[in-house]
């Protein structure tokens, strides 16, 4: 373990094995790194190579390779949540758990300072054994913590939890904007389902904040404050701030040729691009009518999304004839892409997206036009802290089949990428006024000395 007295420190990491978790975990990393600290990395060989590429300081940040073992249900070899649909992640979950040996046995022998995670609610025991801080790092949004995981919620154990008891907040939750309402409530029915062996994910995450020695939250002040005030007041405990974190451009990564010569193309600010992460797979007939919705929309557009439900490839599943109608000027790619750095270009201008935290983070920090279709509980949070607190996007509204229809999505891009929208002048104003508070000049570096001055005061306690 370092000395008490140095200022640098040893930080572990032990994310969740989905690129959504691991990315803003490796993204402070380099923040902490930049700064001199020493960052012990544990990740799957498979997400080590979706991430190595975002290690900026390979010197002082070093991953360490656990293996997961094979879980029962799971496809021989699955090491990282990208891998399988949403529906198999409390089998990965029991594979990540079942690390915990190979965990223990490296902080014996290495003794970080601290160690940061979010699920594996089984680490605080191990660390206290060897002297060790543990900080719980929420990458999700401060609302879906405070709605749905404190101990005031206090779900029962002997029954399922009801969408009525869903529906209603926590005693004391600070913000009647911020809530689910009726129907939206049941994407909470998740927290009542096993998450590992003999745990709800209620169970899992609220232990995993109660045990550790501080929580943080990767979120600012600006716009979570109250929530995060309460989040503190549930668990009686430190709540560290770390803001968005997110990468600032830089010569580590340049976009590939092909999409700047793809996006150079067209004026500034025509292109809709849209990314919906790294878990969202969509039914096929989903994947169609979305397409059909950029289609006569009559814009550019990129379109990054995983290949659908039962198609081999994103081929498969395109609308007859869309290839040869959009020629030119449409484009669905068939692989990853470097998400932020498209956004980036003078080209984009309007951003369709599933509104997970940092696709929320990447909108509200860039200059586009802001379109939200989200899927899952904690989406439909971010989506209200954008359209309803913030009033900086619009969300596609979604018919009985909940999903978005074609003319539906359409009619979104058009009202905020039309230049005579009084709606679109709104938004574009609003958008402006939050980018004003939230660039200010040494706000997010400031988040990032303040986290660390709270690591340091943790680490000598």
């Amino acid at each position: 373990m370092a000395e008490q007295n140095s200022s640098k420190l040893h930080i572990a990491m032990y994310p969740w094995l989905a690129t959504g978790h691991a990315t803003p975990f490796l993204y402070l990393s380099n923040e902490l790194a930049k700064r001199g600290h020493k960052i012990t990395f544990f990740i799957p060989k498979k997400g080590q190579l979706q991430l190595q590429h975002l290690n900026h300081f390979p010197k002082l940040i070093t991953f360490y390779i656990v293996q997961i073992p094979h879980v029962e249900g799971l496809p021989l070899g699955t090491e990282t949540a990208s891998e399988i649909p949403i529906s198999l992640n409390h089998l990965l979950v029991i594979g990540m758990n079942r690390t915990c040996d190979q965990v223990e046995k490296a902080l014996s022998a290495m003794k970080p300072d601290i160690i940061l995670y979010d699920t594996a609610h089984w680490l605080p025991q191990i660390a206290r054994r060897f002297g060790i801080k543990t900080v719980c790092y929420n990458v999700v949004c401060a609302a879906s913590l405070a709605i749905a995981l404190v101990p005031a919620r206090n779900f029962p154990k002997d029954r399922p939890i009801t969408v009525e008891e869903l529906s209603q907040p926590p005693p004391g939750y600070p913000t009647p904007k911020l809530v689910l309402r009726g129907h939206e409530a049941k994407t909470l029915l998740f927290l009542s389902m096993p998450w590992g062996e003999g745990l709800t994910f209620y169970e899992s995450i609220t232990t995993a904040m109660k045990e550790s020695d501080a929580i943080a939250i990767r979120t600012s002040k600006e716009i979570e404050e109250s929530l995060c005030d309460y989040i503190a007041s549930q668990y009686k405990k430190p709540v560290l701030l770390s803001g968005p974190v997110l990468p600032k451009e830089s010569d580590h990564e340049k976009l590939e040729e092909p999409w700047i010569k793809w996006l150079d193309e067209f004026r500034q600010g025509s292109v809709v691009f849209c990314a919906f992460g790294s878990q969202i797979m969509l039914e096929k007939a989903q994947f169609q009518e979305l397409l059909l919705g950029f289609e006569i929309t009559g814009l550019p557009f990129l379109v990054s999304l995983k290949t659908p439900q039962g198609c081999e490839t994103i081929e498969d599943a395109l609308p007859e004839g869309f290839e040869e109608r959009v020629k030119g000027r449409g484009v669905v790619s068939k692989g990853w892409v470097q998400q932020p750095l498209i956004l980036n270009h003078s080209s984009v201008g309007c951003f369709v997206n599933h509104c997970g935290f940092g696709s929320m983070w990447e909108s509200l920090m860039s200059d586009k036009q802001i379109v939200l279709i989200p899927h899952l509980g904690d989406q439909l949070l971010n989506t209200k802290l954008l359209v309803e607190e913030l009033e900086v996007a619009v969300e596609v509204k979604k018919g009985e089949n909940n999903w978005v229809s074609k003319e539906s999505l359409s009619e979104s891009i058009k009202l905020v990428m039309n230049k005579d929208s009084e709606v679109g002048d709104r938004l574009k104003k609003n958008h402006k006024k939050w980018m004003n508070v939230l660039a200010k000049p040494g706000l997010m570096d400031g988040y990032i000395d303040s986290f660390v001055k709270s690591l340091q005061q943790l680490r000598n306690k």
